[in-house]
């Protein structure tokens, strides 16, 4: 009798998920599973196994790093369980961790991967003002997590014109990682997260901002596609030119060298969002 029920179990049809997530990346080893760490994808993977005894690896619109957030994580997987969307979200989120939510459940057309159907994907990125050295602010501990706090004063109208420069279509070999685990990524040369193969390090930035929000400036960045560290190299890059350790008449030339050791530091990851991804 339990061998015929296994037969119709297994012979249900696959039925693709979509997910939306968000989470608190703090105290997470990135999205990707990695053994002995906790991960935002194996949590997920456990906790779908859990709720409905079967075996999925999700896969994210976009493999976010130690310590990195998101508001909208995408995420795709294949279930032959037959279960209303609604109490899939409900019992994940029981049976995840309150730093991981599941904002929608929902069945998705066949074919449709978290990573590579997304059309564009936008990315945030936050910085603490700490105001003059006269008038110094504390960085409050319960935003901290989510935050760089950075100690240097920034000019910040430098930084906007710079920003500005990268919009379009360019190389951006000069903002991605030096990354000697990229095989255990398991990123293909010339991968797109978030978009179709290619066999360089051609992106498209459609929009690339910094905007003051009282004692916060927010960098906002939306692209078809990001190199691993991108946003974060940018980031740190554009901060050199807000102190003044380059000028903004040099960036054109740090983008164009299509060299890593042209470019400013990573900004640490605390203070980067996934925000959506675009299909």
């Amino acid at each position: 009798m339990d061998t015929n029920s296994n037969v119709r179990k297994d012979a249900l049809p696959l039925r693709t998920w979509k997910l939306a997530l968000s989470y608190d990346g703090s105290d997470f080893s990135g999205w990707q599973v990695q053994p002995g760490l906790s991960t935002i994808q194996g949590e997920l993977a456990a906790a779908v196994e859990r709720v409905t005894g079967e075996s999925v690896l999700p896969q994210g619109a976009g493999r976010t790093d130690t310590g990195v957030h998101a508001f909208g994580q995408v995420v795709s997987f294949e279930l032959s369980a037959s279960i209303p969307e609604a109490n899939l979200q409900r019992a994940l989120n029981r049976a995840l961790p309150s730093s991981v939510r599941v904002l929608s459940a929902e069945v998705a057309p066949r074919g449709f991967h978290a990573r590579y159907s997304a059309k564009a994907k936008s990315y945030e990125y936050r910085i603490f003002l700490r105001g003059t050295e006269e008038q110094s602010r504390i960085c409050p501990p319960l935003q901290a997590r989510f935050v760089w706090d950075c100690p240097l004063q920034l000019n910040i109208a430098a930084m906007q014109k710079v920003a500005q420069c990268v919009i379009g279509e360019h190389d951006f070999s000069s903002f991605m990682a030096n990354d000697p685990d990229l095989a255990t990524r398991n990123l293909a040369v010339g991968e797109v997260e978030g978009g179709s193969a290619q066999t360089n390090n051609i992106r498209t930035i459609f929009s690339s901002e910094w905007k003051a929000d009282g004692e916060t400036l927010v960098y906002r960045i939306r692209g078809n596609g990001f190199l691993h560290h991108m946003v974060r190299n940018l980031v740190g890059t554009f901060v050199e030119v807000g102190c003044g350790r380059l000028t903004a008449d040099a960036f054109p030339a740090v983008l164009a060298a299509r060299d890593r050791s042209a470019a400013g530091p990573t900004a640490p990851a605390c203070g980067l969002f996934l925000v959506c991804v675009e299909y």
